[in-house]
């Protein structure tokens, strides 16, 4: 499936292919400090199908519990999180963040990953009131 999306600036914008039933969704401390939230929800694209179609990427490494090392691509503006990759030469699958997709809509997660980190109050959600947008706008 042919994607494109991009950042909250709109400094930088992207097309790739995917494949919607590889849509994962993780529960790991590192994805939850990264999202802001309780996960990040990633699709892997082959670096040979991903395009940058505007601006350009910042590029931080980090390394994870187990010791490996993954890059973490941004943007440097707004520093919305794009995809995380392996570190060094050669073809890379980037772990494309649905959330930067335009189609995000039809990516939803098929599997879940990292579950002794995932927060309990999840289940709950489907209990919580909501409203339809913020109040008065």
């Amino acid at each position: 499936m042919k994607i494109d999306g991009g950042c909250v600036c709109g400094h930088v914008t992207y097309e790739a292919e995917v494949d919607p039933e590889q849509v994962g969704l993780c529960n790991c401390t590192d994805c939850q400090k990264f999202s802001g939230s309780a996960f990040r929800v990633g699709v892997p694209a082959p670096d040979s199908t991903f395009r940058l179609l505007s601006g350009n990427l910042k590029v931080f490494v980090k390394t994870a519990e187990s010791g490996g090392r993954r890059e973490q691509a941004f943007c440097p503006e707004c520093g919305t999180h794009f995809y995380s990759t392996s570190v060094g030469p050669g073809p890379k699958v980037l772990r494309l963040r649905t959330s930067t997709a335009n189609q995000r809509d039809l990516l939803p997660p098929k599997k879940q990953g990292w579950m002794r980190s995932a927060q309990s109050w999840l289940a709950d959600l489907p209990d919580l009131p909501g409203v339809e947008k913020q109040p008065g706008g």
